[in-house]
């Protein structure tokens, strides 16, 4: 599916309105369709269906459906607002997005709809014999559908909203986005080696960079011979005093596409998306554990969770992956630099969770066991970070025990690079990466 239309579909699927919609579209069809039974000859064939039988049940469900459509959307409207509170506001289109609270939503809407239609239809003779079974079998049909729905959607609503499923729905965009990232270092271009060369291409617009269409800039650099450098990535902060890319002819002589062309493969909105920014992601993480940290929290239980979420993000961004053949040869990319990555996060949480000896303790392990596995600018970033990380912990615990219990977690994965006095230990305690 090409990246495009991928993009607007995401979009689609953070409006409430989009599937309820075709629900409704699909209920008035289904009605009117039934009645094309009755152009078959089935008369014989089929079950004689009482029209007060058919009346008495669409009555039901229309009474019904309007009621739980209206408890179904107060619920989703609720847990939104939860998830604001909770967690952060960053992460509510992924909320929004849900596919069984949409798809609830959507059969219960749909159904009352096609009570109201078939029930106007009913009562005005509009269905021969044929038409009438058929529409008492598309009855028992969304009878049966509104009811596996809601079985399954009140198991999902007692969750949606919650801080444990925010942050799961978090991990799992973000380690899409990571995925999708290290099957395509450069988006689908090159990477870029070097600063970018040749002419800027500024834009008027201020915002945050949400896609960038690669095809289209391989289009234009192939149809004017052109080198196009990228100067961001998505989920950078666009001014016009900062370039989009550079622009660099094959040949000096020939003429330059115009910027505005170039400018039209840049979607820049108001907000961060999370399709094809990793960043945004692990910065979204890291505002639910720092929020976890405030003394109005006070929930080092949760800032413990987002730290385990982070260490499996960073784990699989570390991981060898061999990346896809570049589709853009025209187009060279920045690459996504794991230092950043870890500036995004830990020092925040490092800051608000200095002075937890538990949130303190996960960190140095998280960083500590990044700082094993074999991807050196990862291995650099973790080391720097757990170091900084040690730093703060100093100053903000003055309980000298539990300073020393830290001071020895961070040996045991920094013991070439720890302080003096780092290597002691809290009576009975050994050097086993546990807790």
């Amino acid at each position: 599916m090409p990246s495009q239309l991928q993009f607007i579909l995401r979009r689609l699927r953070e409006r409430l309105w989009v599937k309820p919609l075709f629900a409704c579209v699909l209920s008035v069809a289904g009605v009117l369709l039934a009645q094309l039974a009755d152009f078959i000859p089935l008369d014989w064939k089929v079950p004689e269906i009482a029209q007060g039988s058919i009346v008495d049940l669409l009555k039901i469900i229309a009474a019904s459906m309007f009621g739980v459509a209206t408890f179904a959307v107060a619920s989703m409207v609720s847990a939104y607002a939860s998830t604001g509170q909770s967690a952060t506001a960053r992460a509510f289109p992924l909320v929004v997005a849900d596919d069984v609270s949409q798809n609830a939503l959507s059969i219960f809407v749909g159904a009352f709809i096609f009570a109201i239609v078939a029930l106007s239809a009913t009562t005005n003779d509009y269905f021969g014999k044929a038409g009438r079974f058929t529409l008492f079998v598309l009855t028992l049909l969304t009878l049966v559908i509104v009811i596996l729905v809601f079985v399954r959607w009140v198991d999902s609503i007692a969750r949606l909203g919650r801080l444990g499923a925010v942050i799961a729905t978090v991990e799992k965009t973000t380690a899409e986005a990571i995925a999708r990232r290290k099957r395509h270092p450069g988006l689908g271009g090159l990477v870029l080696s070097g600063p970018p060369r040749g002419i800027p291409v500024h834009s008027a617009e201020i915002g945050y960079l949400q896609r960038i269409d690669m095809a289209a800039l391989q289009r234009l650099a192939a149809a004017h011979k052109l080198r196009i450098a990228l100067a961001v990535l998505p989920g950078a902060m666009i001014v016009p005093s900062r370039p989009l890319c550079h622009v660099l002819a094959d040949d000096p002589g020939a003429g330059e596409p115009d910027p505005a062309l170039v400018r039209k493969a840049f979607v820049i909105g108001p907000l961060r998306q999370f399709d094809d920014d990793p960043r945004f992601g692990l910065v979204v993480l890291a505002e639910i554990g720092s929020r976890a940290l405030s003394p109005a929290t006070n929930d080092p239980g949760t800032a413990i969770a987002v730290l385990g979420a982070l260490h499996r993000l960073f784990a699989a961004w570390a991981a060898p992956l061999e990346a896809d053949e570049p589709e853009c040869e025209r187009v060279a990319v920045p690459a996504l630099a794991a230092a950043d990555m870890f500036e995004d996060v830990f020092p925040a949480m490092a800051r608000d969770g200095a002075g937890v000896l538990e949130v303190a303790m996960r960190m140095q392990r998280v960083l500590g066991e990044l700082g094993c596995c074999g991807e050196e600018h990862t291995q650099a970033a973790a080391r720097r970070h757990a170091a900084l990380a040690m730093a703060r912990a100093e100053r903000a615990l003055d309980f000298a025990p539990d300073l020393a219990q830290l001071r020895s977690r961070h040996a045991v994965y920094w013991a070439d690079t720890a302080p003096p006095g780092a290597l002691a230990t809290t009576s009975g305690e050994t050097h086993v990466r546990t807790g």
